[in-house]
Formats: C-alpha cells, structure tokens, sequence
C-alpha cells in the first residue's frame, strides 16, 4: 500500500526544502502519494468526505510541513480540525484512523541547539509537537518518530537541502 504525504506548505514554490522533498519523493510513484493541501484547498474550502475516503484508502501517512510558528500551519490546523470528526475518527463509533501509521516530516528554520530547554526557543520539538501526537492517540493512531531538517531558513546549503531530501526519502521508504 501507498504512503500519503499529506504537504502542508502555504507557499511551496517558494520553498527550498519541502519543496525539494516533494520532488524526490515524486521518483517513487508506485510506493508514495503526495496530497499538498494548499493547492488543493487555495479557498480553504476542505472537501471533508473526499479527504476521510483519501485517509481510509492509506496506512501509513505523513504530515509534512514547516514548522509554522512552532506548530503547523493554518491550513493544516483546518484540515484536522474539519476532516478529524467525530463518529469518523474518534467517538464510540469513530475509528477509521485506528491502527494508521502517523508520521511527521518538519522542515525547521533555526538551528538545532536552539530546539532545547537552555536554548533560545526553551522547547524541544517533541514538546511543540504535543497537540499533534496527542490528536493522533485520540483516534487510535501509531505515531512513529518524526523526521526533520534544522536550520533551513538561513544556514542550509543547496548541498544540505539536497542530502535533507534523499535521507527523507529514505526515512519515508524505510518507515513505511
């Protein structure tokens, strides 16, 4: 079964790593599906059924995006908040998601050291991204370790952007 990478990018042209990553990924048509939301939502008008039927027909799905704000981007927020329903995903009669392989692919501006609790940040990645893997155990789903590039914004070299999208791939083609 294909993997979905659901890629949450407010501007992906413009994006250097996601994408990057989108085209690499793109070179396994046979084992990966890529969703990006803002393309196909520039209204924000989310096709809900649509969207529950693309979840349904996949196991394993990752949620790219940068890391927005130290969350994820609006869109994204919309998309759970409208997709994620009750009687679908969770409630006594809610468990599409149940047993589906989450995973978190995050392109981050800063640089690593300052994703700690002496660091300028003060949180670590795994903090920020409590309300996110929190959402998935409420419906049932298996979070599995999360992938990410540092320092994208500014420090990354064309180089590193290009080594951030092949070990992505391998992450992805490993993981899932």
């Amino acid at each position: 079964m294909k993997t979905l990478i659901i890629t949450a990018h407010p501007d992906l042209e413009k994006s250097r790593v996601n994408k990057r990553w989108n085209q690499e990924l793109a070179a396994y048509p046979d084992r990966i599906q890529i969703h990006e939301l803002y393309k196909e939502y520039p209204a924000w008008s989310i096709d809900v059924a649509k969207e529950q039927k693309l979840l349904e027909t996949h196991d394993h799905i990752i949620f790219q995006f940068p890391l927005y704000w130290y969350s994820y981007p609006p869109l994204l927020k919309k998309w759970l908040d409208d997709v994620f329903t009750h009687g679908w995903a969770y409630g006594s009669q809610g468990h599409s998601l149940e047993g589906k392989r989450f995973g978190l692919a995050l392109s981050i501006g800063d640089k690593k050291k300052n994703y700690t609790h002496a660091g300028a940040i003060g949180f670590t990645v795994d903090e920020l991204l409590a309300p996110f893997k929190a959402s998935a155990t409420h419906v049932g789903a298996v979070m599995l370790p999360y992938f990410a590039f540092f320092g994208s914004s500014f420090q990354a070299t064309d180089a590193d952007v290009e080594q951030s999208a092949k070990d992505y791939a391998a992450y992805v083609l490993f993981h899932y």
